[in-house]
């Protein structure tokens, strides 16, 4: 499968082959690419995928300084935020090598929560977006709703004696709808499985915290100029749904469907839903 590197710092990505302009499917905040099998599935041989690795993540190298991940997670987050994180720009940046090597001029960038940031920057930096597709993110700054704290809390909080795929499971409850997990344990359970074997690490993903926390291009949102997607949850805890009705106000040729009830994982609990839209705006400009 091939790689790029960039900075000195190895990206993985795969590609599934199809007859389109190729779907670009950029993940969200330690998520592996397990996050976009459902719309995977659906798009492949009729556009084409491609689905990188964010740094840090899954096949891809972190990149990080030799000590940082060595430290004990109370000396590590602290310096993950200033000095060691990541950057929306260098994730972007090294997005662009992939699509570089991949040899893609024109592309449908999908992005959900941090890949919707990427993507943004992507947008505003680089001439291979066709189209964007917005998936529970925001444009950072002072004028989008933060993450609650509540959630920030439950998110990085490490229950005391509890294994792996309980500090998982824990994390994991505000994205997803109590419903939703409640009907579907064998998929949670699996969903337990696949993160475990393919998301990032501890340090790399407070790495990407980094970036989500300094991240802002609320006052440049005017400048993108290709159509825009952006579909959010109702009911998303992570990302309030505010910042989804914010990003269409200010990117031009915007259009926004919200999912009545959805959560943050919304393109997992509502995948038919989300494909149904997302494959409905690329054939609109395809």
């Amino acid at each position: 499968m091939p790689r790029v590197s960039r900075d000195g710092v190895s990206i993985y990505y795969e590609r599934d082959e199809g007859d389109g302009t190729p779907v670009v499917l950029v993940q969200g905040l330690g998520y592996g690419r397990w996050m976009w099998r459902w719309q995977r599935e659906a798009l492949a041989g009729e556009y084409g995928v491609i689905a990188p690795d964010n740094r840090g993540t899954g096949r891809s190298d972190a990149g990080l300084p030799p000590l940082v991940p060595r430290l004990p997670r109370k000396l590590r987050a602290p310096l993950s935020g200033k000095l060691a994180g990541y950057s929306i720009e260098g994730l972007a940046a090294d997005l662009e090598a992939v699509l570089d090597d991949a040899g893609v001029f024109d592309a449908h960038l999908v992005g959900a929560s941090l890949g919707g940031m990427i993507a943004q920057r992507y947008a505003l930096e680089y001439s291979r977006a066709k189209t964007l597709t917005l998936l529970c993110t925001s444009h950072g700054g002072p004028d989008a709703l933060p993450v609650p704290e509540e959630t920030r809390e439950h998110i990085f909080d490490v229950p005391k004696g509890a294994s792996e795929r309980e500090t998982l499971r824990h994390r994991m409850r505000p994205a997803f709808s109590e419903r939703f997990t409640n009907r579907n344990p064998h998929l949670m359970d699996r969903i337990i499985e696949w993160r475990l074997e393919r998301d990032a690490s501890d340090p790399a993903r407070e790495a990407q915290a980094a970036a989500v926390l300094n991240f802002d291009v609320g006052n440049r949102l005017d400048r993108i100029r290709v159509p825009t997607l952006v579909c959010h949850g109702t009911n998303d805890r992570v990302v309030p749904v505010e910042n989804g009705e914010l990003l269409a106000e200010k990117i031009p040729d915007a259009r926004l469907e919200l999912v009545e009830g959805g959560s943050h994982c919304f393109f997992i609990e509502h995948a038919d839903r989300v494909t149904d839209e997302l494959r409905s705006f690329l054939d609109e400009h395809e």
